[in-house]
């Protein structure tokens, strides 16, 4: 099993803590990012959206971190990150939607423009980011995990751009229960964090 990474990725990180969790042993193949590397062969070859992360196991290719994370789970994982039933299912899938949408022009593109210079109103990013503070720090004031009573993919899809999101400028010290549930995630079995932008 293979990842191809980008260390200060919050999507490729989503991969590494899951395994890592699952203790799960892949190889990492670092893409240099910075320069390019991902829009040459061979890495194209694997994702013509010149994207990462992509994941091989065997013969199966996948991109995208929510297809990956299900991917994992259902093959490695068990039923409790990832449960069959429909309702349950569902009810995780809608944060994928959320990582995808609200997190990624919310925290992930503030930090994104603040160190990589990624193209951002940033009007526009503080508006969706604290849209997305608000609805979570009440969906969190009463319970300790996104969904199910348990950790489930939801919260590793949410987890990495959110923690990470006083590297983009936006403090989440006036969200305490969004920061105790960052508190649960880190004291996960097999937890690793994602590498600071800040420090490096």
């Amino acid at each position: 099993m293979r990842l191809y990474d980008f260390s200060w990725s919050g999507n490729c990180h989503k991969i590494k803590l899951f395994t890592s969790i699952i203790s799960l042993p892949i190889e990492i193949v670092p893409i240099d990012l910075l320069n390019a590397e991902h829009l040459r062969p061979p890495f194209q070859d694997l994702n013509p959206l010149c994207e990462l992360p992509v994941f091989e196991d065997g013969t199966t290719v996948l991109r995208d971190s929510a297809a990956i994370l299900v991917y994992l789970a259902r093959r490695y994982g068990g039923e409790a990150w990832f449960p069959t039933e429909p309702e349950e299912m569902a009810q995780i899938c809608q944060w994928f939607g959320t990582a995808a949408a609200n997190v990624n022009f919310g925290p992930a593109l503030a930090r994104g423009a603040r160190h990589f210079g990624y193209p951002a109103d940033n009007a526009m990013v503080t508006r969706v980011s604290d849209r997305l503070f608000l609805a979570l720090e009440k969906h969190l004031s009463s319970r300790e995990w996104l969904e199910l009573r348990r950790p489930t993919l939801a919260d590793v899809a949410m987890f990495p751009y959110m923690a990470s999101a006083p590297e983009g400028g936006l403090s989440l010290e006036p969200y305490e229960a969004i920061r105790h549930w960052i508190g649960r995630v880190e004291s996960l079995p097999g937890y690793i964090a994602m590498p600071s932008v800040v420090a490096a």
